[in-house]
Order: structure tokens, then sequence, then C-alpha cells
């Protein structure tokens, strides 16, 4: 058997159209002494994208589920799969832009202490995607982040903790956090750390799987340089980026809307139950649970 440089890993959810430019991106990608193998999971989709697979893209090694199993759950399948001494988490609505692969393998190998990394990425409809520049979402800074406080201060070290913008964007740097959308991770770090945890279903496993290296004691990398563009929520259908393009329906608006509350709820529960005092908590899981309230509410009115 011959030896495996990156796998792939592609999660899609009724995503056949912008699956398929995807994956068009990464054959662009390719180049020369690098093996790569491709692996989609398809989350029980009803759009015919397991067919478009096969149709289009044979060599791609397809994983059809037969119902959604979730983020954590579905890229768990992929992992199962996974031969490649480094691992590429990568959504289905992203394209990748020119050399992505080969300068994101060169990122890695430039210091064997790097677990995982994530690129600057920019969205289709312009600007940069904060998320894939995160820290973690302490008390402090969930509560200067939902209160608008770090969009009014984003250079600010007191008020920016949700992503840390006051630091230098044009240089690779250490971060907490990047997002599962294009998540490259170490082979040796996954057999350390272990699958996603499937409590979540939707958000929040990316950042679980993020802490969870970090505990580890290995690095979390941000690359400065654009590496792909991204639609951004075209399965779950609750971002404004993607609404045009999204299929989602409104009951999975509403099943991920609940899912990503509960996420919330579960990391907080996880990591930082006993590292803060009873009447924090309460006041962060209350906190959490009235802005779950007002997310589903506004998309069972939309």
């Amino acid at each position: 058997m011959s030896k495996i440089d990156l796998s792939v890993i592609i999660l899609s959810y009724n995503t056949k159209d912008l699956l398929k430019e995807c994956l068009d991106s990464i054959v662009r990608n390719s180049f020369p002494n690098v093996q790569i193998e491709i692996i989609v999971v398809d989350n029980g989709s009803a759009d015919g994208s397991p067919q478009m697979v096969k149709k289009e893209f044979p060599w791609v090694n397809l994983i059809c589920s037969p119902k959604n199993l979730g983020f954590a759950g579905g890229n768990n399948l992929g992992l199962k799969e996974a031969r490649g001494e480094l691992v590429l988490f990568l959504n289905s609505d992203t394209q990748l832009l020119p050399g992505a692969l080969k300068k994101s393998i060169e990122f890695m190998k430039s210091d064997p202490k790097i677990g995982a990394m994530t690129p600057k990425t920019m969205l289709f409809s312009g600007g940069m995607d904060p998320d894939c520049h995160r820290g973690f979402p302490t008390p402090w800074a969930s509560l200067t982040y939902f209160l608008g406080l770090e969009k009014l201060f984003p250079k600010s070290e007191i008020f920016g903790q949700y992503h840390k913008f006051y630091e230098d964007l044009s240089r690779p740097h250490e971060i907490d956090a990047g997002f599962g959308t294009f998540m490259l991770v170490r082979r040796e770090v996954i057999e350390q750390v272990g699958e996603w945890d499937e409590s979540y279903f939707f958000y929040g496993e990316d950042l679980d799987y993020f802490y969870r290296i970090k505990q580890a004691g290995w690095k979390v990398m941000f690359y400065p340089k654009p590496l792909l563009l991204h639609h951004k929520g075209a399965s779950s259908g609750l971002r404004r980026e993607s609404k045009k393009i999204s299929p989602a329906t409104k009951e999975t608006r509403i099943k991920t809307a609940k899912a990503s509350i509960k996420a919330m709820e579960i990391f907080y529960q996880k990591f930082y139950k006993d590292k803060y005092p009873n009447w924090m908590t309460a006041l962060v899981l209350l906190g959490i649970r009235i802005k779950g309230f007002f997310r589903i509410l506004s998309h069972k009115l939309r």
C-alpha cells in the first residue's frame, strides 16, 4: 500500500453543487510527489450528492450515511477511512485557492510542534471569515462578544478576546482555535487526542477539538495568507452570508439553531464548569438559554 501524505475529509449535507465546486478546486490543487486521498462523507443528503460524486469523481472514496449524523459523527466516519499522515477537514461550501494544499502542507512540515492549523479564509460575500481566528469562549470573552463590545473595540485586548483581532494577522502565530471549515491536523495528534466528540451535533465540536489539541501540548497555528473562499453556513441555513444559496429548510434551520445553543452548554459544562464559581456557571447557562430562545424564535418566524 502506497504512502498517503494527505487525507481530505469533506462532509456534505444537501450541498451537491457546492460540493462539486469544492472537489474541482481540490483537483486544481494537485501537485507532484504528494499522495492525496479524498474522502466524501454524505450525511444523508436528498439532493443527489452521492450520485454526482460517483459520476463526476469516481476516484473519490464516498461514504454514505443513511441519516444525518451531525458534523462530529460524519467526520468520525471519514476518519475511520483516512490513511494520511496529515488529515484535512474541509467544508463542502469552500473553494481552495491556487497552491492552498502545497502551502499548508509545507507550513505543517516547517515545525514538528504544530498540531493543527487554520489559514486566513475569505468569504465569498467579502472580507475575512472572522471564525478562522478565535480565542476560546471564556465567560468574559463570550459576554463582550454577545454585548457587541468586540465589534465596537476590535483591537482591544480587554473586549476583543473572542476573535483576538488585536494580534498581527499578517504573520503566522499561535492561536487558541481556528475552525472546522479548514482544519489541518497531524495523524499523531489524532491518535493522541482521539475522535470528534459526538455529544455535539452541529457547532462547537471544532472548538472542542482545538481545546483538546492544546491540552495535549500541541501548537495550533494561524496561517496568514488566504488559502480558500467560504460561503459559510450553506448546510445549516443560519448564516446571512449564504442565505441566497442555502438549500436548508425551515425545519433544518430550527434544528441546527437548537444544536448551536446546546453546543455552547456542552462546551462550558465540559471545560469551564470546574474553573468558575457556581453562581457564574448559573449566570452563563442562563445567558446561553436566553440567547438560544431568541435565536430559535427568529428562525421559527422566518
